[in-house]
């Protein structure tokens, strides 16, 4: 018998009120483990134990919170291939880049141990004679975290890491399909030496345990990772919340990838199947739509197709493996839908796009490429979130520009050319967060503002110093010395 992984409340393991199963989907006869879902009444219990938690922490010194974060970071990154197999085994990544991840992970934690260290405030004078006036920075309380299931470590670490280093308690929902990597964090954070209540882990449904967090008063603030259509809900509830609560969404992306005729093919065709074949397309940085001028075209679609055909598809864990399998079912359905979508479109399905069969059972798709796409069709303006992009042709650099930028998203971007002119045009006219000049659209660095515009993100930034825009407030302090 499996036993059956709990939530952490109040500094104490405890059981649920049911049973989430966690499937390999390399292997879907493989159960990675069984955790426990929380109920509303216990995550009402977490949020009262961060409540309860809160004054103290918001109170605690630097060196206590950089010796937390600090711990969790050296556990983290000294366990790096154990937990990077558990990710590869539950979410479908390759094991590289699993393993890649939690090191992410680890390093997040030891950036915001140091910024424990540097949180400084302003003194200046008033305008008014014999006033001092000091703004500083203070923590907003209880702050909510509902991450996805595409980056399972990655993603609760930049939420949980700044929130804990500038005095935050946190309640941490991970996605309910990959709660392993959720759960082994939570192991760590509790043996980092902070008290009881100040970090509470609930997996559960976002109907139940994301409604909950959305639903009670003590809850201040909401970090979210996930869909256009969930941000939006959130976006309201919080906004009709008594009081209401600060919020941070994180959403789609369609992102653009320009190849102009001057780039340097091989780097072009490894940038483009990175971006947007790699972790099996599901990431919300990944390059789907591939806008490519006249001149290079057809030699780029060549190429490209002949790289996907080198790629191994196969389970995450066996050594070689470029592409793993889509995350579930549900997922897989999706892709499937679009593909058809895009055919019936009227798009030209150039290679891939087949289920695939291996030793064992999983949900296996062969990259799917189109060409002959518009920039009007489905497959070029919504998120599938899978292995499946679009080449759409562009006469010039201007009209590439345009297509580049006619989207509702605006999270990443990238231009691959040999000409500094148009690369320097690209990085202040394209409308995304974040622009990629030669290299995939998906890789961030971890000490460096995430996010984009548009219907991609809304508020403050994530991960490096920008963090401290959300999990912070400023106070403005008037002194008379008399």
């Amino acid at each position: 018998m499996t036993a059956i992984l709990k939530n952490f409340i109040g500094g104490e393991w405890v059981d649920g009120s049911g049973v989430t199963k966690n499937i390999n989907p390399s292997n879907t006869n493989d159960l990675v483990g069984e955790y426990a879902k929380a109920d509303k009444a216990q995550t009402e219990k977490a949020i009262a134990a961060a409540k309860a938690a809160f004054p103290s922490w918001a109170q605690s010194t630097p060196q206590v919170r950089f010796d937390a974060l600090n711990k969790i970071s050296l556990e983290i990154l000294a366990r790096k291939e154990e937990l990077g197999r558990l990710l590869a085994r539950e979410e479908g990544k390759t094991l590289p880049e699993g393993i890649g991840e939690v090191a992410r992970a680890g390093q997040i934690f030891a950036f915001f141990a140091g910024e424990a260290l540097r949180l400084i405030g302003e003194k200046g004078a008033s305008v008014r004679p014999g006033l001092d006036v000091e703004i500083t920075r203070e923590p907003v309380g209880v702050v909510g975290m509902i991450t996805p299931w595409n980056f399972p470590i990655a993603i609760p670490a930049w939420k949980i890491a700044p929130a804990l280093c500038y005095g935050n308690t946190v309640v941490f929902k991970p996605a309910e399909l990959v709660p392993g990597s959720g759960h082994a964090l939570a192991e760590i954070i509790t043996r980092s030496g902070i008290p009881a209540g100040v970090f509470n882990l609930v997996v559960g449904s976002g109907s139940v345990v994301g409604q909950t967090l959305l639903d009670h008063p003590d809850v201040a603030a909401i970090s979210f990772t996930g869909s256009v259509q969930t941000g939006r809900k959130i976006a309201q509830a919080c906004v009709l919340s008594n009081p209401m609560k600060k919020f941070q969404l994180e959403m789609g992306g369609k992102n653009p990838l320009v190849v102009l005729d001057d780039a340097d093919l091989k780097t072009a065709v490894e940038v483009a199947v990175n971006g947007a074949y790699f972790s099996t397309g599901q990431r919300c940085t990944a390059s789907s739509r591939l806008i490519v001028t006249e001149g290079i075209h057809d030699r780029f679609v060549a190429a490209v197709a002949e790289r996907l055909n080198s790629l191994s598809v196969d389970d995450a864990l066996k050594a070689g493996v470029h592409i793993g399998p889509v995350v579930d079912q549900s997922q897989l359905d999706q892709d499937l839908r679009y593909i058809k979508i895009g055919q019936d479109e009227g798009a030209k399905l150039a290679f891939g796009g087949e289920l695939l069969k291996r030793e064992n059972p999983g949900h296996y798709l062969q990259p799917a490429l189109f060409t002959e796409a518009n920039n009007n069709m489905r497959i070029a303006r919504e998120e599938i979130f899978g292995p499946v992009a679009a080449v759409i042709r562009a006469k010039n650099y201007e009209e590439a520009l345009a297509i580049s930028n006619d989207t509702e998203f605006g999270l990443a971007s990238g231009i691959c050319t040999s000409s500094l002119k148009y690369a320097s045009h690209y990085k202040r006219n394209s409308e995304s967060g974040m622009v990629m000049v030669n290299l995939p659209t998906a890789g961030v660095d971890y000490h460096v503002p995430f996010g984009g515009r548009k219907g991609s993100s809304y508020g403050a930034r994530e991960q490096g110093s920008y963090a401290r825009e959300f999990y912070t407030t400023v106070k403005t302090a008037y002194t008379y010395p008399g």
